[in-house]
C-alpha cells in the first residue's frame, strides 16, 4: 500500500522529545482521522533536535540570572521563555560544532522511522517499493529554517565543512529529496505539500534581496520545486503558512514569493492561513498582544483543528 509520510520538526524552546512527540501524535491524529483515502497509509517521522543547544542555553540563563540588576528588567518570561530560546537556538545553530551535530541526529532519526538504511533507499528495489509514496513536510517557528537550510543552503557545500558532515548533509539531500548530484535525481521520495507553522522563513527574503550567498536558500529551493513541478505535470505544490495573528515570529509568505523564487514562483501555490484568535482579544490594544499572548500563540499550531483540517486537504487533494 501507498504511504504518505508526514515528517514533523519542531521550533525553540522545545527541549523535551517525549512532549515534542506527543504534540505532534495528536495534530498528526487529527489530520488522520480527516483523511478520506483507504489506499494510502499514514505515517509520522518526528525529527527532534532541541537537546543539541540545551545545555549552552541554560549557561546562559544562568549568567543572565546572576547579573544583579536582572530583577530590574522587565517582561522576564517573555525574555527567557520567548526571546531567548529563539535566539539563543538561532545562534548557536550558526556554531558548526552544533549545526553538524544536529544535522547527524536528524538524518538517523529520519533514516529509522522510515525503516530503511540510505543504501536500501538508493538501491533499485527499493525504488519500486517506494513507488508512489509521498512525502509531506510539517515545520514550527526555527525548525523551517533549520530544515530549509539543510536541504538548501549552500554554505554546506564549502571546503572547510567536516567531510562527514558534508556526507551527511548529501544523504539527506540525495536519500530523501532527490537535491544530490544529477545522476541521483531520481531518488527520494518526492514532496507532495509544504506547511509551515509560525514560520520566520519569510525573513529570510532578505538575504536574497541583499545578494547574499552562504545562507541564500533559493537557488536549491527552486531546483527542488522546478523538479516537483515537472513530475506533478506543471502542477503547483501547495504550500499552507499558518500564522496565529498573536504570534510575533510568524510572518505572511505569499507576497514575497517574487523575491524569494523569482522566475520559479509558479512552480507552487502558497496560502498564507490565518489561525483564528480568541475574540475577546481583538479590540485589546495590539502593541501589547504579543507581550502577552505570543508565547501560547506561537505554541498554538499543534493544537488546531484550523491547521489539522487544512494539512488533510492537502494530503487528500496532493
Amino acid at each position: 500500500m501507498q504511504t504518505d509520510y508526514v515528517l514533523f520538526i519542531h521550533g525553540v524552546n522545545t527541549r523535551s522529545e517525549p512532549s515534542f512527540r506527543q504534540d505532534a501524535q495528536r495534530l498528526f491524529e487529527r489530520i488522520q482521522s480527516s483523511v478520506n483515502n483507504s489506499s494510502r497509509t499514514l505515517k509520522p517521522i518526528y525529527l527532534f533536535w532541541g537537546n543539541v543547544s540545551e545545555e549552552a542555553t541554560s549557561l546562559l540563563l544562568e549568567g543572565l540570572q546572576a547579573s544583579p540588576k536582572w530583577s530590574d528588567f522587565w517582561f522576564q518570561k517573555l525574555r527567557t521563555e520567548q526571546i531567548l530560546p529563539f535566539v539563543g537556538d538561532a545562534a548557536l545553530y550558526l556554531s558548526r560544532h552544533i549545526s553538524a551535530n544536529l544535522v547527524r541526529q536528524i538524518s538517523d532519526q529520519a533514516l529509522d522511522q522510515i525503516g530503511l538504511t540510505l543504501d536500501e533507499l538508493k538501491s533499485p528495489p527499493n525504488r519500486g517499493q517506494l513507488k508512489g509514496d509521498r512525502l509531506h513536510l510539517v515545520t514550527h517557528s526555527w525548525g523551517t529554517v533549520i530544515l530549509f537550510d539543510i536541504l538548501f543552503a549552500p554554505r554546506w557545500e564549502a571546503t572547510e565543512v567536516e567531510p562527514e558532515t558534508r556526507q551527511n548533509i548529501e544523504n539527506i539531500r540525495t536519500g530523501f529529496f532527490g537535491l544530490g548530484f544529477q545522476e541521483n535525481q531520481d531518488f527520494g521520495i518526492p514532496v507532495a505539500s509544504i506547511h509551515t507553522m509560525g514560520s520566520p522563513i519569510s525573513l529570510f527574503s532578505l538575504i536574497n534581496a541583499a545578494g547574499g550567498r552562504s545562507f541564500n536558500l533559493t537557488p536549491k529551493l527552486k531546483e527542488l520545486l522546478e523538479s516537483i513541478y515537472a513530475q506533478r505535470r506543471n502542477k503547483p505544490l501547495p504550500w499552507r503558512n499558518y500564522a496565529h495573528p498573536g504570534d510575533p515570529i510568524a510572518y505572511p509568505l505569499a507576497g514575497l514569493l517574487p523575491i524569494l523564487l523569482e522566475s520559479a514562483q509558479n512552480t507552487v501555490q502558497i496560502e498564507d492561513i490565518v489561525i483564528p484568535t480568541n475574540f475577546l482579544m481583538k479590540p485589546f490594544n495590539q502593541t501589547m498582544l504579543p507581550l502577552i499572548n505570543g508565547g501560547d500563540a506561537h505554541g498554538s499550531y499543534w493544537k488546531s483543528k484550523e491547521v489539522a483540517t487544512a494539512i488533510a486537504q492537502a494530503i487528500q487533494t496532493a
